[in-house]
Order: C-alpha cells, then sequence, then structure tokens
C-alpha cells in the first residue's frame, strides 16, 4: 500500500525484504559510524563566498552536501514502516533548534524540504529563512502547534498510540507527515554550534528518519599525510544508521561522495538536473 511520503519497494531482493521481519524496529537496527573530516578546504570556501557576498555558513554547508548526496544515493532515502521497505518521494532535513543560546532556552524543531536539484546559495537561503522563523519574537511553528495540543488532551499515552498504530498502516494524514520531524530523510544535530564534540545519536522508532548525523566541532587533530603527522583542523562526525535500508557497500561508498565534496566544495554550487531514482 503506499504512503503519502513514499511507495512500497517491490524489485528488491528476497534477503532485503527479509530483514525488517527480523529487526523489527530501528532500535533493533541500528549501526554506528564516525568520520573524520579535514576541514581547511570549508573554511576557505566559505570565506571566498562570504567575501563575494554570500551568505553561507557551516551548517548551509553541510546540509546543501547530505542533500546532495541522498538526490545521488537513492537507497539512502528509503525507510521501514510496519515491515515494508519504502522509497521516500522526497528529501526531508530536520534538526533541532534553539530558541536561545542558554540552558533553560525553548528549543523546537524545524524540518527543510528539497527536490534534491537545488544548489548551496538556494539550499542556503531555504535554511536560513526557515531557522530565522523560529527566533524567540516569532509565533510557534507547526511542530509546537501540534506538540502543544496533544500535551492539552487527555490520554496522552493512548493518543501518540493511536497516531503511531496509524502511521504503521500508512494512514497518517499527510498534514501531520508534513510536519513531524521524525518523517524525515535525515535528523541533524549540530553540535558544533555549542562547541561539542560528535556523538551517536539514537534514530526514532516513531516516524521514518532512517539516518542521524551528529556533526561534532572543529578541533586540530594529528593526521598522518605522506608517512608524516601533521596537524589539521578537523571535525568529526557521528553517524547511526538503519541497516535495514541498504547494503554496507551502498554506505561506505555514499561516505566516499562526502569527501569527494568536501574536497571540492565548488561542485555543490551547480545543481542537480535530474535526481536520481530508487528501483521500483
Amino acid at each position: 500500500m503506499r504512503r503519502c511520503d513514499g511507495r512500497p519497494l517491490k524489485s528488491i531482493g528476497p534477503f532485503i525484504k527479509m530483514m525488517p521481519y527480523i529487526m523489527t524496529r530501528r532500535s533493533d537496527s541500528q549501526i554506528f559510524y564516525k568520520q573524520l573530516l579535514q576541514t581547511d578546504r570549508i573554511n576557505a570556501y566559505l570565506k571566498e563566498k562570504r567575501e563575494q557576498g554570500h551568505s553561507v555558513n557551516y551548517l548551509d554547508f553541510f546540509i546543501s552536501l547530505y542533500v546532495r548526496i541522498i538526490a545521488e544515493r537513492p537507497q539512502l532515502n528509503r525507510f521501514v514502516m510496519n515491515n515494508r521497505l519504502y522509497a521516500r518521494d522526497n528529501i526531508c532535513i530536520s534538526m533541532a533548534v534553539k530558541r536561545l543560546l542558554y540552558d533553560d532556552a525553548e528549543e523546537t524543531t524545524v524540518k527543510f524540504a528539497f527536490t534534491g536539484q537545488e544548489n548551496i546559495f538556494e539550499i542556503a537561503r531555504i535554511v536560513d529563512q526557515k531557522i530565522s522563523e523560529c527566533t524567540p519574537t516569532t509565533a510557534p511553528n507547526n511542530v509546537d502547534k501540534v506538540a502543544s495540543l496533544i500535551m492539552l488532551l487527555p490520554g496522552k499515552k493512548m493518543l501518540v498510540g493511536i497516531l503511531k498504530f496509524i502511521d504503521r498502516h500508512n494512514l497518517l494524514p499527510r498534514a501531520l507527515v508534513d510536519t513531524s520531524p521524525f518523517h524525515t530523510s535525515l535528523f541533524l544535530t549540530y553540535l558544533k554550534s555549542i562547541k561539542l564534540d560528535y556523538v551517536y545519536h539514537h534514530i526514532y522508532d516513531f516516524g521514518t528518519t532512517s539516518i542521524f548525523v551528529a556533526l561534532g566541532k572543529i578541533k586540530k587533530i594529528p593526521v598522518v599525510e605522506n608517512n608524516d603527522v601533521v596537524i589539521r583542523s578537523c571535525c568529526e562526525i557521528g553517524y547511526t544508521l538503519d541497516e535495514r535500508i541498504c547494503d554496507g557497500l551502498y554506505f561506505s561508498n555514499s561516505l566516499k561522495l562526502v569527501e569527494k565534496y568536501v574536497k571540492e566544495p565548488y561542485l555543490l554550487e551547480t545543481g542537480l538536473t535530474e535526481r536520481v531514482q530508487d528501483v521500483k
């Protein structure tokens, strides 16, 4: 049965089809990986763009990078629901945002939607506009409104259970799916903004998130280059992945593509003419 946010995959192999029956929850199927990236080229690129008058920062760069990776590697945009593997229709990235940077400040979530064909400048405008809507002086966003409504109603545990049930049976209304930060291609935690190192964050059993990315702070790290140890600015990224969506080789080649765009950031300035499609 088709969902409002994806289509069931029919032509995949029997072993891949069987995996969601063996590992029935995302918390059963989590795998973890740490990626170390040198940031000198990113720093130089962002400095050059600022001097040219472009408002592009680290967050814009990494969101652009992951949107491009998902657009070119469509198996990363799959999700499992009710023991069935689906291909997602669009590319969404969710993240939590602090309205102010102090301990007791309110936290909310934002969800960015993309076609996958945008360039880095177009993505930066989408991200900046969406985040600006979460400033302390603006009204609560749709996520806050839905969460507040649920908390006002009696039987909260039962209500959330009903939402999970109708989601498993592909009946959750599109309006809720579009609002929910848990129904997303990738959930990003931008720990660099609070000067915290990477973590391995769990992926949620509720919703359709198959990838969680935790981007850590930039720090000086000794690395080996041409058999010499040198000090480089680096960031470490913690990935939590649902292993049911694709095999290890596909994950590996996708992470190598991340390194390619970090070394050649100018490639993100050209949008894709067409998104790569998943199998039927």
